[in-house]
């Protein structure tokens, strides 16, 4: 039985612009109750492999009997994933719910032994002709509290982002909140985009979503976004970011390893409201860090990974070099506050490391209502036209001399044909010294290079700032670096 026609069966609710956000308000009013985990016995004792084992039948996705440009797959429950997650199908405003059924599984040895009873889902997918036009590649995936992620054309897997970040980073600990419901709506059949509306519940706060997703080069979320506190959020994540850093040519000091790095990104990005271009190479530290851009009108951040060449890498299977970047850009203003990225010890690639957000300024207030919009672009770079020559390559290393060498790479067009002469390194640093700051063109690259040098004895954290300047302008964008033994 084709899964669009099961989506059919049940009284239909009429569906409109603000369905969802009027369940987000109603639900803030009432008391947080958890998530549904109910499951039977074989299934919240599954371990990774097993969970891996069930997978969703291909034939079997949404509206994939009418060739219609985007399908949808579903993720069984069980494992990590133990949340119930109820999914609706939106088709001429028609709400219907999409009714879980085990024989749209196929399952491992020895599992699929339990009631076929209604277990709704995990998560879903969609997947969509991207890179070739007759094969559904999967496009985007909705698993796990408020966590999705996206690809663009040729691309693979990698960082995450979230609905919304509560208290992250503080001594109380952080609050995640989850996706409860998701409404597809049915795209047409010439459509170049797919709509999807998200409800959003934890401890402290409701919220609706409203997703238009355009897949392409760079695949684009465009968020409508309204929460609803309980309780005053005092530390709200608005557009959070979820990233893994391992170690990259400046800060391998603790492995062992024959690729020359491993992340997911390699640096935060930041346009800020004064027209400064941020760049922020990522850390695997010992201990967390906390570092706050503070800004009014920003332009946008993003986790970016901007190496892209294999050799980078040299792991075949991993492909780092393919993972995407991901740009926020607020529309609208988003008043004043900062973006914040928080830098994680790690021993192991499996675990992600590194997260970024914005943080109002002012507490989201209790039993109001706070909307915002923003686009993600999920592709190989920031979305913006960028005239200032980029860092490519952060390089470390000791000096034996308890200074450390600083190796600075650079990219642009506006570094091509420059006299020497009038090319000058600014480089500036808190509580330490600098010296030896040399810039000389690069042969091998057609880029530039910066070098100095930073004595770091006794330091435990050196704040660092660094770019280039002809005739005293800037003509590349700010290096900001936070260097810990």
């Amino acid at each position: 039985m084709p899964r669009a026609a099961d989506a059919q069966s049940g009284a239909a609710l009429t569906f409109s612009p603000s369905y969802v956000r009027e369940l987000a308000r109603a639900l803030a009013t009432k008391a947080f109750v958890p998530p549904d985990e109910k499951l039977p016995d074989a299934l919240k004792n599954l371990n990774y492999d097993q969970y891996r084992s069930i997978r969703f039948v291909p034939e079997k996705a949404l509206w994939h009997d009418e060739k219609l440009p985007f399908e949808a797959q579903f993720f069984h429950r069980g494992f990590f994933y133990k949340n119930r997650v109820d999914i609706f199908q939106v088709a001429n405003r028609n709400v219907t719910q999409v009714v879980y059924r085990r024989d749209d599984f196929s399952f491992g040895e020895g599992l699929g032994q339990w009631p076929d009873a209604d277990l709704g889902f995990a998560g879903f997918r969609i997947h969509t002709p991207i890179n070739k036009p007759d094969y559904y590649d999967e496009l985007c995936v909705f698993l796990g509290a408020s966590y999705f992620r996206a690809v663009a054309k040729g691309q693979t897997y990698g960082l995450s982002a979230r609905g919304l970040a509560i208290d992250t980073g503080e001594s109380k600990g952080e609050e995640f909140p989850v996706f409860k419901a998701f409404w597809l709506e049915k795209p047409a059949p010439n459509a170049s985009s797919m709509v999807i509306h998200a409800l959003l519940d934890s401890k402290s706060a409701a919220a609706s979503y409203r997703f238009t997703i355009r897949p392409g080069q760079t695949t684009v979320f465009d968020v409508e976004m309204a929460i609803y506190p309980r309780v005053d959020l005092d530390h709200a994540g608005l557009a959070p970011m979820t990233s893994m850093f391992f170690f990259g040519p400046n800060d391998r000091k603790d492995f062992d390893d024959f690729r020359p790095a491993v992340h997911d990104s390699d640096g935060l990005s930041i346009f800020n409201g004064r027209g400064e271009q941020i760049w922020r190479p990522l850390n695997n530290p010992h201990d967390l860090q906390v570092s706050s851009f503070g800004d009014v009108n920003l332009g946008g951040f993003g986790l970016m990974q901007r190496e892209r060449n294999y050799l980078a890498y040299q792991d075949l299977e991993s492909s780092f070099e393919t993972r995407p970047s991901l740009w926020f850009e607020p529309i609208g203003d988003w008043g004043e506050g900062a973006v914040k990225l928080f830098e994680i010890p790690t021993k192991e690639e499996v675990h992600d490391n590194i997260a970024a957000l914005w943080q109002p300024k002012q507490p989201l207030a209790a039993k109001s209502e706070h909307i915002f919009t923003y686009r993600l672009h999920w592709g190989p770079d920031a979305p913006k036209a960028d005239a200032l020559a980029r860092f490519t390559r952060t390089g470390i290393g000791s000096r034996g001399d308890d200074s450390k060498l600083f190796v600075l790479e650079l990219m642009g067009e506006k570094l091509k044909g420059v006299d020497p002469k009038a090319m000058k390194g600014v480089v500036t640093a808190e509580k330490a010294e600098i010296s030896n700051v040399v810039t000389q063109p690069n042969p091998a690259t057609g880029g530039w290079r910066l070098t100095f040098q930073c004595s770091v004895k006794g330091q435990a954290s050196i704040e660092l700032r660094a770019f280039l300047a002809q005739n005293d302008a800037p003509v590349s964008e700010v290096w900001i670096y936070r260097w810990t033994p």
